[in-house]
Order: structure tokens, then sequence, then C-alpha cells
């Protein structure tokens, strides 16, 4: 098959994420301001899309409080910086066992689980043009946490998210995930033009090899979108290898802390080393109104 890479790039940035980053650097944006600004700042380095998570303001810990949202959007939208969002909907999916001898009952400290409608809360308040969706279940790290995701579940929070008018990135973590979002499609809750999200090399889903990243695009189906991204070092790399791959890049601190060895990054640093590899390749960044059009969202704001 000859080389098709994407000459026509948009960046999203993951600007805050939910995990333990706080405690290893301090760029890690944590408040509904720092997390605001930190998107400003990524739309101004060259990122179209900013993804979204919002964090407790007194303890850094991932939260899904629709106030949190609300501070963070708005703050955005006043800025007069113009660019995508796209919030996340992966909170309250989280399932932590209490031990490998005693299971049940769960683990009440990392244990979060909602249902389909309150996952989706602050989508319906605020209506951003996109939000995610995670498409699977997944273990996580070594311990007992699990990203909790049935089928029922997804066609539920998707029927949701087509009826808000909202456009689901589907975040796919692992080869199976890719099937669940054509199942979905097929079953008429997820909209063309589908846009997706390849999630690699995070412990244990789809390693970020490229053979591996071959496989999952050679079943994209034809006309869907996607992007691809890496964790931790990788991440830079993995800018150049998702246009290669016919893709789109994310990365931003959700991700990835490090601009060098040694040297921590901050969201814009690595927007625009991104943006240096794009445009490095000969291809076209894109801006956010030509993501709404290739996306066909309806612009918010």
């Amino acid at each position: 098959m000859p080389l098709q890479p994407n000459r026509d790039v948009f960046i999203t940035c993951a600007v805050t994420g939910s995990g333990d980053t706080t405690s290893r650097s301090d760029k890690v944006p944590v408040t509904p301001a720092e997390i605001a600004a930190a998107a400003v700042e990524a739309a101004r380095a060259g990122a179209a899309i900013a993804h979204i998570h919002v964090r407790d303001p007194e303890t850094g810990k991932g939260a899904r409080d629709p106030k949190l949202y609300r501070e963070v959007v708005e703050r955005i939208r006043d800025s007069g910086v113009d660019m995508v969002l796209n919030l996340t909907a992966g909170m309250g999916g989280d399932l932590v066992l209490g031990s490998t001898e005693a299971p049940l009952p769960v683990d009440p400290a990392g244990t979060d689980m909602v249902g389909a409608e309150e996952r989706l809360v602050h989508v319906a308040e605020l209506l951003p043009e996109i939000c995610t969706l995670d498409c699977g279940t997944m273990n996580f790290g070594e311990g007992d946490y699990v990203m909790t995701n049935t089928p029922a579940m997804l066609r539920a929070m998707a029927r949701r998210i087509q009826a808000l008018g909202v456009r689901p990135e589907i975040e796919v973590f692992d080869t199976g995930h890719l099937l669940l979002a054509k199942w979905l499609r097929a079953q008429g809750v997820i909209d063309d033009p589908v846009m997706v999200q390849l999630c690699m090399g995070i412990p244990w889903g789809a390693p970020d090899d490229i053979g591996t990243l071959k496989a999952i695009v050679d079943q994209m189906p034809e006309g869907w979108t996607y992007s691809a991204f890496s964790i931790g070092r990788n991440q830079l790399p993995y800018a150049a290898l998702a246009v290669l791959a016919g893709g789109n890049i994310r990365v931003g601190l959700e991700d990835n802390i490090w601009l060098d060895t040694g040297v921590l990054a901050t969201n814009g640093a690595l927007v625009e080393r991104a943006a240096s590899i794009v445009t490095a390749m000969g291809c076209r960044l894109l801006g956010p109104d030509e993501v709404r059009a290739k996306l066909r969202l309806e612009r918010r704001w």
C-alpha cells in the first residue's frame, strides 16, 4: 500500500486529564482558571481543539462537577480566542475492586460509577461541539482499577449525545474498541462523520508500535476521521507517525509532562513542537473553523 499521509492536519490538546500528574509537574493546570488559560495557550500555539477535564481545586484530583466545567468553558469563551471545545464524558466509569481475595465490596475511595445521564450532565448543560465516548472496558495500571464502559452504557450515552447535537469523539484504547464503535454506528446512535481518537501505549491496551497502529488504521471505515497519540516519551514521535498514518495529532499534559529529557513541558510548548512537526513534513495545520467544516460541527459561540 502506498504511503498516504494526511496533508491537512488538526491538533487536539488534552490540557490536564485526571491522572496523578500534578504530583510530578507543577505545569499541569488544576483550577478552572488554570485549565482555561492552558486551553487558550494551546489554541494560540496552533491547536484547533482543546480536550477538557476538570480537577478538584483543593485536591487536584479528577472531578466531574458541572460547575467546574461551566467556569472553564465561560473563561475560554470570554477570552475571545477561537477553539473547538471537547469535554470529556469519561468520568463516572471508574471501578476499583476491593482486593484480589475480596473484590467485593468495591473500594469506595476510587470507585465512581454513575448512570449515562449523570455522566453527561455537563455536556447537556454546556453543549460543547464535541464530547468523548470511551468505547470499551479496560484494565488500567497494575492494581484493581477497571475503566468500565459496557455496550449498553455506550449505546445509552451515544443516543443521549446524538440527541444533544454534540459530536462524540470515540476513544479507542484497544482493537476491540473499534469494533464497538462500528457496532454503535450500525445501531444508528452515532452519526457521520465519525470521529475517532486512537489512544495508544496505555497499559493494558493497544501498544504503540507501528504494526499495531497500522492494524487498527487498516480497519478504519472509509470516511471516518481519526487522530492518534501515545503517552510519555513517545507522544511527540507519535505526532509524526499519526500524520504518516493518515490521521491527526493529540498532544498535551494529560498524556505526557515532558518536552525534552529533564525539561517539563507546558501545553503550549507541546503544541508548538507538534505544529512544527506538521509543517516540517510539508503538511498544513487546520484552524478551528476548518475543523468545524470537516466534522460538520455546530458552532456554539
